[in-house]
């Protein structure tokens, strides 16, 4: 029951921010119909854009279409001159003459590698660096990564991303300046040409996890399993991963955090690196003012970001069993009474 609520309320987050991203970009004073009509557009070319654009009708219903297409798909235009756009449809960009739903799928790929690889990346190194500062606390290793996180964490994306390209990449030579390689066309060519957004993103984001890692490894540390541990005899190693196994549970949630968020596009660092990812393209929608583009991707990111939030929830009980163990002892209970 508890799972059924948290998709219910999954589903209704959704609903709002559709709502939400028709009401901001739909009811401004940018118009997309103007670059369909042309120059010079008269008033009676200007209707008969938005007309064939679906933008003729009330935001309201314009809402109600765009969620219904979504299962049964929709045309655009008249019955001599009609569009398809086959479910799911998120969406037609007129100005790219092509579906939402394919530019999604054409797009997404790149991101997912670029997702992919970070997280793995910042997870491994703020998760090693953040158990280190908590072993060595108070020492020069703790003040250096400490600090270390505190100027990456509040580092802009962009600057290091270009540090990055200018020592490796114009400097010394060692790896690309940027694009993007199929990972069937040529693997090594295509871990190479992702290394650089994968550091960038891992510096960013790792400085988090070593923040987390470190504080809450502390605090482990301090508990009486720890000490009873060592009265026992347990090496700091094997104390070091009963600790960590302890952190699973709020490192996992906030992976789940940055999944949602990396799978549907990272704008600075795509620009920076030119990936031809989610964030260039609702980045170029933006510029063009294709509400199609800004709509169709702005929910299929918070779609991204409430399934990796539901599959973090759905894994905590597995990470840890003391959630389990609550939710069984927060059953009500039968229980039978005697009567006379």
């Amino acid at each position: 029951m508890t799972h059924l609520v948290r998709l219910v309320r999954g589903i209704a987050v959704l609903l709002v921010v559709t709502a939400l991203t028709f009401a901001i970009f739909y009811l401004g004073p940018a118009d997309p119909a103007l670059s369909m009509c042309g120059k010079p557009c008269s008033p009676e070319n200007l209707e008969a854009a938005r007309a064939f654009m679906g933008f003729a009708d009330p935001w309201w219903q314009q809402l109600w279409t765009f969620l219904t297409s979504i299962f049964t798909g929709r045309s655009f235009g008249s019955e001599s001159v009609a569009i398809e756009c086959a479910a799911p449809c998120l969406g037609y960009s007129f100005q790219m003459h092509q579906s939402v739903t394919s530019l999604i799928v054409e797009r997404f790929p790149v991101s997912f590698a670029v997702a992919l690889g970070a997280i793995v990346l910042q997870t491994i190194v703020g998760v090693a660096l953040g158990s280190l500062a908590a072993r060595r606390q108070g020492s020069l290793i703790d003040r250096a990564i400490t600090g270390g996180a505190v100027i990456a964490a509040s580092a802009p994306s962009y600057v290091v991303g270009l540090l990055l390209l200018l020592a490796f990449a114009f400097s010394f030579d060692l790896l690309p300046t940027g694009g993007y390689v199929p990972f069937a066309d040529d693997p090594l060519d295509w871990f190479l040409h992702l290394l650089l957004p994968w550091i960038t993103l891992a510096v960013l984001n790792g400085a988090v996890y070593a923040r987390l890692v470190r504080s809450s490894m502390i605090e482990q540390l301090g508990l009486d399993y720890v000490r009873t541990a060592r009265a026992a005899g347990l090496g700091e190693r094997r104390i070091d991963r009963y600790a960590l196994r302890n952190l699973a549970l709020p490192v996992t949630t906030l992976t789940a955090l940055d999944v949602g968020a990396l799978l549907g596009g990272t704008v600075i660092t795509e620009r920076v690196f030119g990936l031809p990812g989610m964030g260039q393209l609702l980045l170029d929608a933006t510029g063009t003012i294709d509400l199609p583009i800004i709509v169709g991707a702005t929910l299929f990111s918070a779609l991204l970001v409430i399934l990796a939030n539901l599959a973090a929830d759905l894994a905590g009980p597995l990470l840890d069993r003391r959630l389990a163990t609550t939710k069984k002892s927060l059953r009500p209970t039968r229980q039978k009474v005697n009567t006379p």
